[in-house]
C-alpha cells in the first residue's frame, strides 16, 4: 500500500500563517485593521489588508473620475497603514502587504481570500443602518463558511 501526499493547501493547521482584513477608510474598518494587526502580531502571521476598489459603472458613464478617485484612496490607505507601522517600528512589529481589489466590497474580499490563501478573514462592522435588515459584507463572509471571520465594532 503506498501512501499517496496531498499538495492541497490546508487552513487552520498551526493557526492563521495570512490574516485578511478589509479596509475603505471607515472608521470600523481602521478598528479592524488594528484588531488584526495584533492577531498577526500574536500569531507570527502575514496581515494582508485589502482594499477593494469599488466599480461604479453609473459614476463613469456620468463622466465622474471614479478610477481617479478610488485610487487616491488606496493611496491614501497605504500611505495611513505605512505612517502607524513607521511609529510602532521596535514595539510592535507586524509582517503586512496591502492589496487592491476590484468589484463589490464581499467579492473583493473573497477573492483577495481565496488568492492570497488566508486562514482568517477580519472585517469592521458595517456602520449603514440598512444593512442591518438585508445583510453586511460581514454577514454574507460568515454565511460563506470558508474561513473564520472576526467582525470587529
Amino acid at each position: 500500500m503506498t501512501e499517496q501526499h496531498s499538495h492541497q493547501f490546508e487552513r487552520g493547521t498551526d493557526g492563521p500563517k495570512v490574516i485578511v482584513v478589509g479596509v475603505d477608510g471607515s472608521d470600523s474598518s481602521l478598528r479592524a485593521a488594528a484588531y488584526a494587526a495584533g492577531l498577526a502580531r500574536r500569531q507570527h502571521a502575514l496581515l494582508a489588508v485589502v482594499y477593494v476598489q469599488p466599480v461604479l459603472a453609473a459614476g463613469a458613464a456620468l463622466g465622474a473620475p471614479v478610477a481617479e478617485t478610488t485610487d487616491e484612496i488606496a493611496e491614501d490607505l497605504v500611505a495611513y497603514i505605512r505612517d502607524a507601522a513607521e511609529r510602532l517600528k521596535g514595539i510592535f512589529e507586524v509582517r503586512w502587504e496591502f492589496h487592491t481589489f476590484r468589484g463589490d466590497p464581499y467579492g473583493g474580499l473573497v477573492k483577495a481570500a481565496d488568492d492570497l490563501k488566508a486562514d482568517a478573514v477580519v472585517v469592521g462592522a458595517s456602520e449603514q443602518a440598512g444593512h442591518r435588515i438585508v445583510g453586511s459584507v460581514a454577514v454574507r463572509l460568515v454565511k460563506a463558511g470558508r474561513w473564520p471571520v472576526t467582525v470587529v465594532p
